[in-house]
């Protein structure tokens, strides 16, 4: 006889478990099964039960056979295990860190929708099909992982390059343990991993900033060193052009005199001096020099001029703003940035003149101007390469109570299909290891964030771009007495 048991929780009507109860045992068949009881005092206990029907000879059921057994605490141990796994199965699910059970051969098992996100997958299915090989950047790492945590059998922080979907690199933190598991051959390897790949590019950035101000500084000092024999060097110029000029007379007036009295001189004496004439090319050295002279004192102003720019430009900031000439700063900042356009662009500069100081962190606001007059030369070289010239222009003006400054190019233009990121943190159009996504976001940041500016574009593709820029002429804000 017999039959499988019931299970009859408080989700059943004490009709239904009669019902049930009697149906068996009344056709003579065994019943079996666990169910909700209370005792006396109103306490509540589940048992189990077998009651057997007992028959006469003649078949007819004469009474009935319970066995019972308290089972309540058993019970109440499956209902803990229940919600423990719940809880784990939540904590699994909606963690923000990515989890990742692997067999040791490195078949996947399961991962959260964190962990498929974090490699590039659109759901944790994607990644069941894969072998953990393949989430490596180089697989053979996976052996070296592997190894450590037979060692040891868990490894923690370790940092490690994987790979997204697609092939982008990928920068982990991962905690790495042997779990025991019936369910996959006796152990299986979880992971708990997060992602740093932001953390390393900021990282990354923060170092070449701290050595651009190392640089920066340096250049400071250096161009305070230099600027002393460049004024030494201008000087003696402009002194050997005025000397030259005194002695060419001198000379012209010998030569004169020298040919006047040729008639009177002895033959040898008028020979030698024509030989001289002859072999200095007198008339060479008169044209000639007086042009080395000049080009010589204009490459020692343009020196004197890139070193001014140079002081002016890595000048350290001041805590508060400070009243600055936008003008001057803007051409300060073209001709430190002179190696980045002169190959692919020429540059205008249409200045309002009777603009007035305005209120600002200086060296913030150059390096805005010169992130953008960079990207102005990139965006010229992709569309012309270095065969042809192309225009860029800073134009300033006055524009109510704001400053506008204005950087146009005749450039690429900028696809529709990006122009509503252009100043997301990290958004860049350039090759991998070419600038750090950060240039207009850092803009915006300074013009909007800690000036309250303004800072939009006009585009057009294939004929370029125009950033404008509003600054306010007065100080605002909390700040205004800065």
């Amino acid at each position: 006889m017999g039959g499988n048991p019931r299970i009859l929780n408080s989700g059943h009507s004490p009709a239904e478990l009669y019902h049930d109860l009697w149906s068996t045992i009344s056709q003579g068949r065994e019943w079996r099964g666990e169910f909700c009881n209370r005792k006396k005092n109103g306490e509540i206990y589940w048992e189990t039960a077998n009651i057997r029907p007992i028959t006469s000879p003649q078949g007819a059921i004469t009474h009935f056979l319970a066995i019972k057994e308290d089972i309540t605490e058993r019970r109440q141990t499956q209902e803990t295990l229940k919600a423990s796994e719940k809880r784990y199965r939540l904590l699994f699910e909606r963690n923000l860190a990515g989890v990742i059970r692997t067999t040791p051969d490195g078949r996947v098992l399961e991962c959260n929708q964190a962990a498929a996100r974090m490699f590039g997958y659109a759901c944790p299915n994607e990644i069941l099909a894969l072998s953990s090989f393949g989430l490596y950047y180089d697989p053979s790492v996976r052996e070296g992982v592997m190894a450590q945590l037979e060692a040891k059998g868990s490894i923690t922080n370790l940092e490690l390059k994987c790979r997204r979907k697609g092939g982008a690199p990928l920068w982990i933190i991962a905690n790495f343990n042997f779990v025991h598991d019936d369910s996959a051959a006796g152990k299986i390897v979880e992971g708990i991993l997060v992602d740093i790949t932001e953390r390393n590019a900021l990282e990354s950035q923060l170092r070449q900033a701290q050595k651009l101000e190392s640089v920066g500084q340096l250049a400071a000092g250096i161009a305070h060193e230099v600027n002393t024999p460049t004024q030494f060097v201008s000087d003696n110029l402009t002194f050997l052009r005025g000397a030259w000029q005194a002695t060419f007379g001198l000379l012209e007036r010998y030569r004169q005199a020298i040919q006047s009295a040729a008639g009177s001189l002895p033959p040898q004496v008028t020979a030698a001096l024509d030989e001289a004439a002859r072999n200095c090319d007198f008339e060479f050295l008169a044209s000639e020099v007086p042009r080395a002279i000049d080009q010589s004192l204009d490459g020692a102003r343009r020196v004197a001029e890139i070193v001014r720019a140079m002081k002016e430009f890595s000048h350290p900031d001041s805590a508060n703003k400070t009243a600055a000439d936008l003008n001057r700063a803007i051409e300060s900042t073209i001709t430190v940035a002179r190696n980045e356009w002169k190959y692919v662009a020429k540059i205008s500069t249409d200045f309002d003149r009777s603009l007035p100081s305005v209120m600002c962190y200086l060296g913030d606001i150059n390096q805005v101007i010169l992130n953008l007059l960079v990207n102005a030369a990139h965006a010229i070289k992709e569309k012309l390469g270095e065969t042809e010239m192309g225009q860029i222009t800073v134009r300033t003006r006055r524009k109510d109570t704001f400053a506008e400054i204005a950087v146009s190019d005749t450039g690429t233009g900028i696809p529709e299909s990006i122009r509503a990121r252009i100043f997301d943190p990290f958004f860049t159009t350039k090759d991998v290891g070419k600038g750090t996504g950060q240039g207009l976001a850092l803009a915006h940041n300074v013009i909007v964030k800690k000036h309250g500016g303004k800072i939009r574009f006009e585009t057009e593709m294939g004929r370029g771009s125009t950033f404008l820029i509003e600054l306010p002429i007065q100080p605002f804000g909390p700040e205004a007495g800065n």
